[in-house]
């Protein structure tokens, strides 16, 4: 009596059940992925994560394991930046600070749209934005008293006819 399970020699059975192995390991792979980020200990960070992370460090074990890995992500990207990086990120957080609640909002509202925006159409508005801040300081302030001198008819107007010479471009 032959107690070894029968190989089956069936090329169509061999390729189905690699397919299907194939299709498990995928599975596997793509769950790991979504499987939420674990909570970190303080003591597991690095030196230099404790430093740039200090302020939280008594809340630390209490916040979000996703808000964590947020936190470290932050805290790696501002090690890479130059010194005239961070001096620009810091003023730019002490804006937000003085920000009001709704202006926050407001700015979270416009960071949506242009998330929500085709990548060209991204590009575009940046290359703008570059243009704008090209510009001497008293262009801009002209430009902006302009901007807001005008009526919300007058805007509509003026961004149509920005959009009509884009388009013969």
């Amino acid at each position: 009596m032959n107690l070894r399970p029968q190989r089956n020699r069936n090329p169509r059975t061999n390729v189905t059940r690699f397919l299907c192995l194939r299709a498990v390991a995928l599975l596997l792979l793509v769950a790991g992925m979504c499987l939420p980020a674990l909570a970190v200990e303080w003591k597991e960070l690095t030196a230099q994560e404790q430093q740039l992370l200090a302020p939280l460090r008594e809340r630390w074990q209490q916040l979000p394991p996703q808000r964590q890995e947020r936190l470290r992500r932050g805290a790696a990207r501002w090690r890479a930046m130059s010194p005239e990086q961070r001096r620009r990120a810091r003023a730019q957080l002490k804006r937000w600070h003085k920000l009001t609640p709704e202006q926050r909002a407001q700015v979270r509202q416009r960071y949506d749209r242009f998330r929500a925006l085709a990548p060209e159409e991204q590009e575009r508005i940046r290359r703008r934005r570059e243009w704008f801040q090209s510009l001497p300081p008293e262009r801009r302030r002209e430009l902006r008293q302009r901007w807001q001198n005008m009526s919300p008819e007058e805007r509509q107007q003026f961004k149509r006819e920005l959009q009509r010479r884009r388009q013969h471009q």
